[in-house]
């Protein structure tokens, strides 16, 4: 069915719950999945390496968090941080990474994205070339 399945990641419930389900569906396929989390570089100067590393280190614990979920069921994992425009990074690294299909929330963590009910998530569902499926937001 599927070999490889994206889950990105902004550290939020949202993320998780589509995380649970990503493992789901790479139990029942055999799939690896991919954690990935984009620093947005329309909110943050990226261009100074120290400006950078704590979002970075924010970043790891987000798809670590993740990651141990797949391999507490066993399931093969990588995980990836990346900086950029957070949708369009997304659809690069389905791109780059020859992913099958998409495993993403609704909503994102912060408040504007919560107004405009998923702007990343609205592109990727647009724009993408391969299966997203969307899980249900959680209340936080």
């Amino acid at each position: 069915m599927y070999d490889r399945i994206l889950v990105p990641t902004d550290g939020s419930g949202n993320a998780a719950g589509a995380m649970a389900e990503a493992v789901d569906l790479a139990e029942q396929s055999g799939a690896m999945v991919h954690v990935l989390h984009v620093i947005d570089s329309r909110f943050h100067d990226t261009s100074i390496g120290s400006a950078v590393e704590p979002l970075r280190d924010e970043g790891e614990e987000y798809v670590d968090d993740l990651a141990a979920m797949a391999e507490d069921a066993g399931v093969d994992v990588t995980t990836a941080v990346e900086v950029g425009r957070p949708a369009r990074r997304i659809l690069e690294y389905v791109s780059d990474n020859d992913v099958g299909l998409v495993v993403m929330g609704t909503r994102g963590r912060s408040e504007l994205s919560r107004r405009l009910l998923g702007s990343v998530t609205k592109y990727v569902v647009t724009h993408a070339d391969v299966p997203v499926h969307v899980v249900a937001s959680v209340d936080e």
